[in-house]
């Protein structure tokens, strides 16, 4: 992982603003491509978004769904942020360093966890009337 000391000093707020989304696209990048359990909530997104367009869940439904998945994959983009950095800073073990890592693990399961129960409320209903 590289740091840069390069100043954006003198760029355009265009170019400054262009710079600023392409480094989040290349962190969620890196998230989908070597975090194990940001893949598996893709996956599940996915079959929920399908799952929402066949049952035609409700705007407000979907808006709940949506806050719900942004919150699971925040969660694991602050998770891996902390992992990374505190690897970065103490390789070795600290039981410092673990408290953070198991309290930022923490997060994403509360937030896994609350989109589980997101899911059950819109969707059961959902699956119910077609049954």
């Amino acid at each position: 992982m590289e740091v840069s000391d390069k100043s954006d000093t003198g760029k355009p707020a265009a170019a400054k603003l262009t710079g600023s989304f392409l480094n989040a696209l290349s962190g969620l990048v890196s998230l989908v491509r070597t975090q194990r359990n940001a893949r598996i909530h893709m996956m599940i997104l996915s079959l929920v978004i399908i799952a929402g367009i066949i049952l035609k869940i409700s705007p407000a439904h979907w808006i709940a769904v949506s806050l719900a998945a942004g919150l699971v994959l925040a969660a694991e983009c602050f998770n891996t942020a902390i992992e990374s950095l505190c690897d970065a800073v103490m390789p070795e073990y600290h039981s410092g360093i673990k408290k953070a890592k198991d309290l930022a693990a923490a997060a994403v399961l509360i937030s896994a966890m609350v989109s589980v129960i997101v899911g059950l409320i819109v969707f059961v209903p959902a699956l119910l009337r077609i049954l």
